[in-house]
């Protein structure tokens, strides 16, 4: 165990390996069902104006106006 190279965190090279494959492989599934997630929601109800512009938005002003 002396012969092993250890890092500040005490890890020695190749469980500092084994743990980077984990964290990546954590941060890729993170990454992808976030851009999933995004992407359906942007079918659902697009955050950009198309060439009308925000026509969904003057439903909600009716109705808030009908609230109030």
């Amino acid at each position: 165990m002396a012969d092993e190279k250890t890092s500040m965190s005490g890890l020695t090279d190749a469980e500092a390996k084994e743990l980077h494959e984990i964290y990546m492989k954590g941060f890729v599934l993170f990454t992808g069902v976030a851009v999933v997630a995004h992407f359906l929601v942007w079918l659902w109800r697009p955050w950009l104006a198309g060439p009308e512009g925000f026509t969904s938005l003057e439903t909600v002003t009716t109705a808030l106006t009908m609230i109030g």
